[in-house]
């Protein structure tokens, strides 16, 4: 059942590839994104403007882990040409919010009522832009933009109450172009 596994990607002109060891180094105009993946048996190799990930008699874990990689790395070399856009609204239907962006976290006020201040982490990398009700969430890295995103999203989460009538919150609407 083991077989041999190969996964290609091309690298785009202006963008340098480094891989030493499970570390990999993406660059392109002053641009650096770092990602450290427990590789296994699995090889990586720069060569020809292309990265060759590739296992010898693969076994399903080896498969995932080509695969997983093969993702991080293809998401790693869009984020330098583009950023991930992540677009949030705030929705208050009793209380009216108050959200503002510190340095490295964003504070919301008055979230149903309640006089404790709730806190949601921006991670390093990641810009948050507030205007009224919307929120956008930007960065060159889909993990930092993604994990801010939930971060605002899980501050205002409820428990114990029923969503129907308590509908306030922040909300992921859209994620990299797609509205959700």
């Amino acid at each position: 059942m083991n077989k041999d596994l190969e996964r290609i990607i091309d690298i785009p002109e202006g963008i340098e590839v480094v891989v030493s060891g499970n570390d990999f180094v993406v660059k392109s105009s002053g641009k650096e994104l770092k990602k450290t993946c427990d590789l296994g048996k699995v090889k990586a190799v720069v060569k020809d403007k292309k990265i060759i990930l590739t296992a010898k008699g693969a076994t399903r874990r080896e498969s995932k882990m080509i695969g997983t990689t093969w993702a991080h790395l293809k998401n790693m070399i869009k984020g330098l040409g583009e950023d991930f856009v992540y677009e949030l609204e705030v929705c208050n239907v009793h209380f009216p919010m108050n959200v503002k962006a510190d340095d490295k976290k964003v504070v919301i006020k008055s979230f149903l009522g309640e006089t404790t201040e709730r806190v949601a982490k921006i991670i390093d990398g990641a810009k948050v832009d507030i205007k009224g009700t919307k929120i956008t969430v930007t960065s060159n890295n889909i993990e930092a933009a993604g994990q801010t995103a939930a971060n605002l999203e899980k501050a205002t989460r409820l428990t114990g109450r029923d969503r129907r009538i308590f509908q306030d919150g922040i909300f992921i609407t859209n994620k990299c172009g797609r509205a959700i």
